[in-house]
Order: C-alpha cells, then structure tokens, then sequence
C-alpha cells in the first residue's frame, strides 16, 4: 500500500478496499455474509458535491454509530441519493484488503449466560 493509499485510510478509516475480479474498489461496506457483500463503491460517484456528501455522511455514521449497524439503516433518508453505488460482489471472488466491514446478522447474536445446574439426589 503506498503513502497516498495510508493517508486516505488514516483520514477515512470508514472506507474499505475490496479486490474483486482483478481490480480494486474503494467504498463503505454495507453487508458482508457468507456468500454476497454489498458495497457503496465511491469510484461511481458522479459529482465533486456526491463525493463530498458520501465522505460527510461516512463520517457522520463512523464516529456517531456502533459500525454494527450498516450505513444504509442508521442514516436513512439522507443515503437514499447514493443507492445507485451499491455493488453486490460474490465473496468467493473477493478479498477485503483493508477497512472494516459490517454483518448485519452480528446484530442478532446476543450474549446469553450459561448456568450449568446440578441435580443432587441425597440419599438418606
């Protein structure tokens, strides 16, 4: 990874690098499961004020959510406009280089204690 590609990273830690098909995408990562992750790909942005809104509400969503939710739920109404970008990549064909990704079915596991309970029968 050269500097440019860490200083991007280090200033947007929200975008992930994905390589699929012998190329490389940069975008938000909207689901990630066993067989398809959905990705918001930056490079399909068509305007400077796109790209700017995408990286403004990337942010927003990092740094004020869990990253457990996808961006899609948590800021709703205002991602609408970038629908359009969503990429649906096989996992088996792809590979995450770098940045995080969000399982939605994470949101589901909950964590339950286990009580082991002993039956004793007292002889008497």
């Amino acid at each position: 990874m050269s500097n440019f590609e860490k200083q991007i990273f280090e200033k947007y830690p929200f975008l992930s690098l994905v390589e699929y098909g012998g190329s490389e995408l940069i975008g938000i990562i909207q689901n990630y499961d066993d067989t398809v992750m959905s990705l918001y790909d930056y490079s399909k942005l068509k305007t400077t004020t796109e790209k700017q809104k995408y990286l403004e509400l990337g942010e927003i969503w990092w740094w004020e959510s869990n990253r457990l939710i996808p961006i899609n739920i948590f800021i709703k109404q205002d991602w609408e406009p970038f629908r359009y970008t969503l990429v649906n990549l096989n996992v088996k064909d792809s590979n995450i280089a770098h940045g995080p990704s969000v399982n939605i079915q994470d949101l589901s596991k909950k964590r339950t204690k286990r009580r082991n309970i002993q039956l004793v029968k007292r002889v008497k």
